[in-house]
């Protein structure tokens, strides 16, 4: 006991003045002493199964205890950790840091606590200690164990494929097939074992600490990672489950999520009895009540999740511990419970500061050793592990910054887990000589389990040589280090686990919490890092090639797989449908998957990457555009079908209610982040993206170059593809575009019609007796519909009235009636007063509709009466008006891609409302030439810290996934009313290659990895944040016409 006094404990380590006492104190407030007395003796079980004796002074409080238990295995990220034990009652009940232990434990010769994951972060590259990872992969395996994180076959199995890389090292069919046998890490193994070794196989080089990491990525993107179940009722007394998370309090039915209550969304919790109580900020389009109630099992069980929760919502949301609030003189009132320790920013802060020592641990079982590498100077190289990197690789590949958002991105689960039965790697004490040191090293992060098969043959990392890890190459062309002395780096394409807390960042997008480190980088050190790869323009155009295919697959496989997997479930679709869709996208999906591949393969080349280095044969892209493009004429026949798809699953849910409920179903997905008939026209969209990358290309090379025949000869092909096309394109995106407003629109009929043709929607304000009202106005060829937004389940606009063309007259009226950019609109029946919210806005707005009269007046156009309001029977028509929403509740609405209900506040519609913006058919024409795909380095404005995201562009909107072979987007951040600069000296954004994004008080700052992509960025984004001109688009269509 002497010695163990001795040592520091957990909590002078996280910077507490004396051993004991509450971890963070106000200025010049000395914590308890130890108090002195008897001492009891209290048994700790690890996580890896072993047990351990503390002794503690009967009167000591539980932080002594916990700090014992860090202090024992040199634990520094110990706040993520707590103490579980069973009370009197038998439920399992945490550790209060700041009560007595003999108060908690009665019986502590017959109570063994258990040392468990307590807090789970929004991001495990939060995690900055190795040990720390590794105490986390132990928890996943014993959740596994147990049946608490569930999940489908393919997912087990490759997270036990890391856990049996890290206990035995590289794949050894034998071995493999003798360590399964030995170690049951789920119920029923033996119909997996063929899958694990499959996936094991793929692992080749891997190091403990490299599996911990990739454990952990695959485990946090499971909807029960970290989820503690709580048994308990609603209102109707329907049996559910509540966790809490440190996003906020989550509702399950089983095993499946229904309900999420963010932090920022809840305004107080209590219990009375056994009464749950979640009180809710007020939110007008929400359908919750003001108080939830839930119905817990007792008094004690409802109070125990009312303290996690409480103690959640501290460590995740606030900046430092809460005050103790004074205790009364006379009557207390409520519970004094408080959250005691440091909440996460505090332990991010203290861990980036530095100054801990080296120490060491055992891996049990582990068969690789490796040094976890904590220094105490900056300055301190650690060339022992040559794989090891503290830098942030910027490339195209599996990106290892994680990406979420606390508004509405994966809500990573918090919970702790009893321990399992089965043996794993284990935590030993070495009384004198300290810690041994298994720990490892890690590589790249795999985003989904569906890579692990293409792993196999390309994830080959190389001990003694720089190496990507990827699964298809990247260049490392710019990177976030803190190696500022020239040691030895490596271009790793994910985060190090081992990375130095200057070097990884919390993420702001899904995090509650905005963590500042710094990135510390030399320009010298960075140019040597530029050098690696090629640089001229050429292979960035080539490598936008394979960024943008890369998304187009993606786009092909929500039809090819998600939709056609949904379907095969339902029958809700005829047969002759469903063969006309698939049988004519299944062509194009497997053909576009070998064309990537081929892409992939020539840029691996370009790098280096490969064994063959013959310069002059591989920098070059024509030769592989032009042979896959001659082999896409092929597949024109499937490309004519699509106008037959479209119109005949549009007639399908029209004539169908089952059809169209289905649709509307897949359309809440997340895999389905765009309108669904949007996706049956990506193949038309892909063959002008390709007509412009040659064009660029071939402007870029001088007629002597070695690619340029190739790349001209592919233009031509293309461009001739495009032509043939077009007309049949532009038909398609007109009717896809009735269509989709059709579903905005309540109070009208046949909105599609044979002639119809959209022109411009957006956000005007009415004049009527009541004031100036925002009401959100669609013009068409033929009429004028103007709306507002609803109280709908699924927010649609309800038609007010309709203005036909023929014969109206538009005229300026701000003189008449007092309003900035006023008109009037005088039809032949009615007359009304509109307002736009500028004067660019009022020119877009008479320029259009000036058009539109025109073309009424040469066509006597649809009869009015086509366009009755009595709504469709499936919609209410008692439908009432709001007021113009907050731009806060525009960030609930479309950063909130998880909500359950019918929702369709992410589309241009509400998001020109929120906006108070417009947006015309060529603009839409023009957001689909300007669609771009690759990585960006995102920074917000009051953080330093600068997270790596791949980023789609598309249809007026940015969406943010971690890698891009992530399924469904995190997040998303619509363009329109977005200004597009570059930052001024005072912003002290001392980067090349940074854009700005601003609208209000919303900054974000984005870095590219080269002056072509950042140029490329600037050009697409331009175009949704800066609505051009009539004539100045009729000229950018002319310029890239088909």
């Amino acid at each position: 006991m002497g010695e163990t006094e001795q040592r520091p404990t957990a909590g002078s380590r996280l910077g507490a003045q004396e051993n004991a006492g509450i971890s963070t104190l106000e200025h010049g407030q000395k914590p308890p002493m130890t108090p002195p007395g008897k001492l009891i003796s209290i048994k700790i079980q690890m996580l890896d199964d072993t047990q351990e004796t503390f002794d503690v002074p009967q009167r000591a409080p539980g932080k002594v205890l916990h700090d014992a238990v860090c202090n024992h295995l040199n634990l520094v990220e110990g706040d993520y950790f707590g103490l579980e034990f069973p009370d009197h009652k038998k439920m399992m009940v945490w550790l209060d840091l700041l009560k007595p232990v003999m108060k908690q434990i009665r019986r502590p010769k017959h109570v063994v606590v258990k040392f468990v994951v307590k807090f789970f972060p929004p991001d495990h590259a939060q995690l900055q200690e190795e040990l720390t990872r590794y105490l986390f992969a132990l928890q996943v395996k014993q959740d596994l164990a147990q049946g608490r994180l569930t999940c489908n076959d393919t997912s087990t199995a490759l997270l036990i494929s890391h856990i049996v890389q890290s206990e035995i090292g590289d794949f050894d069919e034998t071995i493999d097939r003798e360590h399964l046998a030995k170690n049951k890490y789920i119920p029923q193994q033996e119909a997996l074992e063929d899958k694990i070794m499959e996936f094991h196989r793929s692992h080749m080089g891997q190091t403990p600490a490299e599996s911990d990491f990739q454990l952990l990525e695959i485990a946090r993107r499971l909807e029960m990672y970290g989820i503690r179940l709580h048994p308990a009722k609603d209102r109707e007394g329907t049996k559910i489950n509540l966790a809490v998370a440190n996003t906020g309090i989550l509702v399950f039915q089983g095993h499946t999520k229904i309900n999420a209550f963010n932090w920022a969304k809840v305004r107080k919790l209590s219990f009375k009895r056994k009464r749950f109580l979640i009180k809710l900020r007020p939110d007008v389009n929400s359908s919750f009540q003001d108080t939830l109630e839930f119905l817990m099992s007792s008094r004690d069980f409802c109070k125990s999740f009312w303290k996690i929760c409480v103690e959640h919502h501290a460590f995740f949301r606030l900046f430092e511990e809460p005050k103790p609030k004074p205790k009364p003189v006379l009557f207390s009132r409520g519970s004094s419970f408080r959250f005691s320790g440091r909440t996460q920013k505090q332990v991010l802060d203290y861990v980036k500061e530095g100054g801990h020592k080296k120490v060491q641990f055992e891996r049990k079982h582990s068969k690789i050793h490796s040094i976890r590498s904590l220094t105490a100077q900056p300055s301190e190289q650690h060339t022992e592990v040559p794989k090891q990197s503290s830098s942030f690789a910027y490339g195209d590949d599996n990106d290892a910054a994680a990406v979420q958002s606390c508004r509405q991105g994966k809500e990573l689960k918090a919970s702790t887990e009893d321990t399992g039965q089965h043996k794993s790697p284990s935590l030993k004490k070495s009384p004198k000589e300290g810690r041994k040191v298994d720990g490892a090293v890690v590589s790249t992060v795999e985003e989904e389990e569906e890579a692990a098969k293409d792993r196999m043959q390309q994830n080959r990392p190389q001990s003694q040589q720089p190496s990507t890890g990827s699964l298809t190459g990247s260049p490392h062309l710019s990177e976030l280090s803190i190696n500022s002395q020239g040691g030895p780096s490596v271009a790793n394409m994910s985060l190090s686990p081992n990375l130095s807390p200057d070097a990884k960042q919390s993420s702001p997008l899904i995090s509650p919490l905005l963590n500042d480190p710094s990135c510390i980088r030399t320009d010298d050190e960075e140019e040597v890092k530029r050098k690696r790869f090629p640089t001229e323009k050429a292979y960035f155009i080539a490598k936008e090639v394979a960024t943008t295919e890369r998304t187009y697959l993606k786009d092909l496989e929500v039809i090819t797989s998600w939709f056609q997997s949904a379907v095969s479930k339902e029958d809700c679709m005829p047969d002759t449908l469903k063969n006309l869709i698939f049988s004519n996208f299944e062509p194009l999906h497997k053909f576009h998957t070998g064309f990537l591949k081929e892409i992939e393969q020539r840029l691996a080349l370009w790098e280096g990457r490969s064994n063959a280095h013959i310069k002059g044969d591989y920098q070059r892209i024509g030769d592989v555009m032009l042979k896959n493009i001659q082999s896409m004429k092929q597949l024109t026949i499937h490309l004519w079908k699509h106008n037959e798809i479209l119109t005949e699953l549009e007639n399908g849910i029209k004539n169908s209610r089952k059809l169209e409920t289905f649709c509307r179903d897949f359309e809440l997905q997340k895999v389905c982040y765009l309108p669904l008939n949007t996706f049956l026209l990506r193949p038309l969209h892909r063959l002008m993206h390709y007509k412009q990358i040659m064009e660029r290309l071939c402007k870029h090379y001088p007629p002597s170059h070695i690619d340029f025949r190739d790349s001209r000869a592919a233009l031509a092909e293309i461009s001739e593809m495009v032509a043939q096309l077009h007309g049949n394109m532009i038909k398609m995106e007109n009717f896809q575009k009735l269509h989709e407003l059709k579903k905005d629109l309540i109070g009208i009929d046949n909105l599609v019609i044979p002639g119809r043709e959209f022109i411009r929607l957006g956000s005007l304000s009415k004049l009527s007796g009541k004031g100036l009202q925002q009401r959100m106005f669609f013009l068409f060829n033929d009429i004028l519909l103007y709306t507002s937004r609803g109280l709908t389940a699924s927010n649609q606009f309800k038609v007010h009235g309709h203005l036909p063309l023929y014969g109206m007259t538009i005229e300026e009226s701000e003189e008449e009636w007092g309003v900035p950019h006023c008109l009037t609109l005088r039809g032949q029946h009615q007359s009304i007063v509109v307002a736009a919210s500028t004067r660019a806005e009022m020119d877009k707005w008479t320029e259009d509709i000036q058009m539109a009269i025109d073309l009424a007046e040469k066509s006597s156009g649809p009869a009015p009466e086509l366009l009755a309001s009595s709504p469709p029977d499936n919609k209410s028509p008692d439908e009432t008006t709001v007021d113009q929403e907050s731009e806060d509740d525009l960030s609930a609405s479309r950063t909130s891609l998880e909500r359950q209900s019918p929702h369709r506040g992410n589309t241009t519609v509400h998001v020109c409302w929120h906006r108070n913006t417009s947006v015309s058919m060529i603009d839409f024409s023009i957001a689909v030439e300007n669609q771009l795909s690759g990585n960006l380095l995102r920074k917000f404005k009051n953080s330093n810290g600068w997270q790596k995201l791949w980023v789609v562009f598309t249809n007026f909107c940015m969406f943010f996934y971690k890698s891009h072979q992530d399924n469904h987007p995190l997040a998303s951040l619509p363009l329109l009313g977005y200004s597009l600069t570059i930052p001024s000296e005072s912003e002290n954004i001392h980067k090349d290659y940074v854009f700005k994004l601003h609208f209000k008080s919303h900054v974000y700052y984005f870095r590219a990895e080269s002056e072509y992509t950042f140029e490329r960025w600037m050009e697409v984004i331009r175009s949704a944040t800066s609505s051009a001109s009539r004539t100045r688009a009729l000229s950018h269509k002319e310029l890239h016409a088909y």
